[in-house]
């Protein structure tokens, strides 16, 4: 029996020139980055191509510093980071620091540099771009220029950049992507390339079959062959192999998994033994299993034999985002080699969720009910640095373990903004419990707006209010409801014994407005960690102007009338 063909990855072929021309130093520099293994597929292949702006003497500082600083920097991000916000945070932080820099001494004033950066993951590329540096692409015979140059056109010179990395405190970034094809060939060029040769020669000499180096410098050669006058930097890319289909490979070798059958105690599934069904629900299974060799437990999940293509992406993706949360706050996924159905392992931790210790009658204290807020703060602030909203935190998804470890359980409706493919799946459930969801997220309270990190820090909020009352802020939201949202009930309504510091932070955190909580995890957390030395200072109540904006004008007008009113009685009297 033969081996299986390996599913294929993406390959490129790399090469890149840098001459000085007639200039007496090189400003340009070009550089780029192959990862092999997971950080191919998560990062992709990242290329850069900078110029030192304007001849100053710091520009090849400037190029350089850029382009090394971005291709560390970039794989230093997270995971589940879409490409276009990783690649922002590090040009926009890359700005700042370039622009400080060239403020603090007079040698170093004017210190910047153009910018065209070139990631390929999968089957897509990502463009980001500053400047008058380009990039182009060669698909079967025709040249594409696929950015824009940030240039004033000015009278007495060829052209003036309006946009550079350091140039202002501020940095607007061009972004542009598309689907790769195999065969495809990018050039990143500088200007001094590119103003020399035109589109039509740098085509020609694109199409040759030799070695992106050799093509490259050629290129380089052509240039200042024919006159160039600032430097000529040109790389080269060759789209060799594409990976298969998919969000990830790893998405679409587990969607290819056929769904287990419905399963019960006892019954045995690749070496795992079922010994409970832990949940149920309409599209979702967790049955707690055990290896048969080791005897170790595991949480086991997967779907209904019902479930349709989009729930077996929305699982597929859910395992991805869970593999990259590397925290003992959250259970730990586990590898299992003999999987051959579409499921994911989970670790076991004995123990229950404080919805189940609420039911059993237990009573939390003030300072048991902060202390696991802020543990469970602890474990959002790890999802939020990843840039994933988890958007169902409450009561039933914080597991208290036996071991004392509470673990913020169900990435199901979490969303990230590295989920590139979001929108060609649903979600396994309804992003959200009602009662747990902040005010703005209900399309009846005016402009509904998406689930964000705001919303889960309301949804800790709350947690910790019904912790302590069993209550909610705004009473109990069925689905399907319109609420309508007043000012908060002050939780020491059901509970006395609550100390006015904690009232005060249960009540910023559950205000009505976004911009009367608490903006950050972090943020939260100081305030329960101070407690009573520096109580926070939240009015119990909605001033009535800000209740009522029209009141003013209310009274306003009531007070006309009566003063109309007054005038006319002293009219007649007389």
């Amino acid at each position: 029996m033969k081996n299986p063909k390996p599913s294929p990855i993406l390959s490129v072929d790399l090469g890149h020139a840098s001459l000085s021309g007639p200039r007496p130093r090189n400003e340009d520099y070009c550089a780029g980055v192959t990862p092999e293994g997971a950080e191919l597929e998560n990062k992709g292949i990242l290329v850069a191509v900078a110029d030192g702006v304007g001849g100053h003497a710091n520009g090849r500082e400037a190029s350089e510093y850029c382009v090394r600083s971005l291709l560390a920097d970039y794989y230093a991000t997270p995971d589940t980071w879409s490409v276009p916000q990783a690649l922002d945070k590090v040009i926009v932080a890359l700005n700042r620091w370039l622009y400080a820099h060239t403020r603090r001494a007079r040698e170093t004033a004017g210190m910047a540099t153009t910018l065209s950066a070139l990631v390929l993951r999968g089957r897509r590329y990502v463009i980001a771009h500053v400047g008058d540096t380009r990039v182009y692409r060669l698909r079967a015979g025709e040249l594409t220029q696929l950015t824009s140059d940030h240039v004033w056109e000015h009278p007495e010179l060829k052209s003036v950049l309006s946009r550079a990395v350091g140039l202002d405190a501020s940095l607007t970034v061009d972004y542009a992507d598309g689907e790769l094809g195999a065969g495809d060939v990018f050039l990143l060029v500088s200007d001094g390339v590119w103003g020399t040769l035109g589109d039509e020669r740098m085509a020609k000499l694109l199409e040759s079959a030799d070695s992106p180096d050799e093509i490259a410098a050629r290129i380089a050669n052509a240039a200042t062959d024919a006159g160039a006058q600032d430097n000529c930097t040109a790389l080269v890319l060759r789209v060799l192999d594409l990976p298969a289909d998919g969000l990830r490979d790893t998405l679409a070798r587990v969607k290819a998994l056929p769904l287990p059958p419905r399963l019960k105690p006892g019954q045995v599934l690749d070496g795992l033994e079922v010994t409970e069904v832990l949940h149920e629900s309409r599209v979702t299974l967790l049955y707690r299993v055990r290896a048969v060799a080791s005897g170790q437990d595991f949480v086991l999940k997967t779907l209904h034999v019902e479930a349709d293509a989009a729930d077996t992406a929305a699982l597929a993706h859910e395992e991805w985002l869970a593999r990259r949360v590397a925290s003992a706050d959250f259970p730990q996924m586990v590898s299992w080699p003999a999987r051959s159905h579409l499921y994911y392992l989970m670790s076991w931790h004995e123990g229950a969720t404080l919805a189940r210790h609420l039911e059993q009658g237990r009573r939390f204290t003030a300072v048991e009910a902060a202390d696991l807020t802020a543990r469970t703060l602890k474990a959002l602030a790890a999802l939020h640095r990843l840039a994933i909203v988890h958007r169902d935190v409450k009561p039933d998804n914080l597991h208290l373990g036996a071991d004392g470890r509470l673990r913020l359980l169900d990435l199901g409706v979490a969303a990230s903004d590295g989920q590139d493919a979001a929108e060609t799946f649903n979600e396994i459930n309804n992003p959200g419990t009602p009662s747990y969801m902040a005010p703005e997220l209900f399309a009846g309270t005016g402009v509904a707006t998406a689930a964000n990190e705001a919303s889960d820090l309301y949804a800790v909020g709350v947690t910790l209010y019904h912790l302590l009352t069993r209550k909610y802020p705004y009473g109990e939201i069925e689905p399907f409801q319109t609420p309508r949202f007043g000012d908060p009930l002050p939780p020491t309504r059901y509970r006395p014994d609550i100390p006015d510091w904690l009232e005060s932070v249960i009540l910023k955190a559950v205000a009505r407005e976004p911009a009367g909580r608490f903006e950050t995890a972090e943020e939260f957390l100081l305030a329960l960690e101070r407690g009573a030395q520096r109580p926070l200072r939240v009015a119990r109540r909605t001033p009535l102007l800000q209740r009522d904006p029209m009141l003013g004008l209310k009274l306003l007008a009531a007070g006309s009338l009566v003063l109309n009113l007054l005038l006319i009685f002293l009219l007649f009297v007389r």
